[in-house]
């Protein structure tokens, strides 16, 4: 039971008071940038072995510059690279309590993976899917995964028919919102397959961030999502600093008890409700934690990287 509540405010540091990770080892993805550096600084700093990954290492040597962490290469838009990456750890076979599936690209151009998916959907998704999947054996009897998402996955819900926008006008933060619902999604689903194994898996949104993440996000854009969200009007939800966006990440995947946040989606250090009102930017839509939802996106997920799990 918890002893402490947090909050939107909360850091880090304050989730992680008077925790020892000593012998915990964690993996944390996109430890480049913003909240991926913080989340492995945190983690590390309170005795945790990090691995970090990241598709430019030497960007991510010299962000994770001063912290004790491990770097593996792993570029998230190519199937090719995710297999090695996961290769890799396999062949080493040093097992994790914790992996955080933090990377990830939001409101970019239209464009397409390595491989030929849309890109926010390929690289958010179904990188991360095929490459936690493979790391499966690593994963400890009493483990988790944390996926990051966003309150983003209120704009759009998954596409299963049209996942790559080959029939559908592109709208980037629609590209965005479906790849976000996914990540959703797919903690859900993770979590129904292994939480007899006492594997679970939750869904995190970290909160406004100003952070890399946000570079593609010209004013064009910002007039774009505004005007598309019935109700927007509410009052924008306050700035977070970077420690206080991974605070969620940590608290999620350390601090919580696991039965609390298995199958889950947390945002501000707690669990969220379903919450459908138009313009709210709190909660999580119903159709993003629906199990037959995440069972059917599991199915074609498997099906567009042509990979059975």
């Amino acid at each position: 039971m918890m002893t402490q509540m947090f909050s939107a405010e909360s850091t880090t540091d304050e989730v992680l008071n008077g925790i020892d990770l000593s012998g915990k080892r964690v993996l944390v993805t996109g430890v480049s940038a913003g909240i991926g550096v913080e989340t492995a600084r945190a983690l590390a700093a309170h005795g945790a072995e990090v691995v970090g990954a990241a598709r430019d290492l030497d960007k991510a040597r010299t962000a994770t510059k001063g912290i004790a962490l491990d770097l593996v290469e792993l570029d998230l838009a190519s199937l090719a690279s995710v297999r090695a990456c996961a290769d890799f750890l396999l062949a080493k076979g040093q097992k994790f309590d914790l992996v955080i599936a933090n990377a990830g690209v939001m409101a970019c151009p239209k464009g397409t993976t390595k491989d030929g998916f849309e890109t926010q959907f390929g690289t958010n998704h179904l990188g991360h899917f095929v490459f936690v999947n493979r790391i499966l054996p690593l994963f400890k009897p009493v483990s988790r995964l944390v996926n990051l998402s966003s309150a983003g996955h209120r704009l759009a819900d998954v596409d299963l028919d049209d996942p790559n926008f080959e029939h559908t006008p592109y709208a980037e933060f629609t590209a965005y919102g479906r790849s976000k619902t996914a990540n959703i999604l797919f903690a859900v689903e993770f979590d129904r397959r292994h939480k007899a194994a006492g594997i679970r898996a939750t869904a995190v949104h970290p909160g406004v961030i100003a952070t890399e993440l946000s570079r593609h996000m010209t004013p064009e854009i910002v007039r774009q999502v505004s005007s598309s969200t019935p109700g927007n009007q509410s009052a924008p939800r306050q700035m977070k600093t970077i420690p206080q966006g991974a605070a969620t990440s940590v608290w999620a995947g350390i601090t919580a008890p696991a039965e609390l946040v298995g199958g889950r989606y947390c945002e501000d250090c707690h669990v969220a409700e379903i919450a459908e009102e138009p313009g709210v930017r709190a909660g999580v839509h119903a159709y993003a934690v629906n199990p037959e939802r995440a069972k059917a996106l599991w199915a074609k997920s498997e099906e567009m990287v042509g990979e059975r799990f």
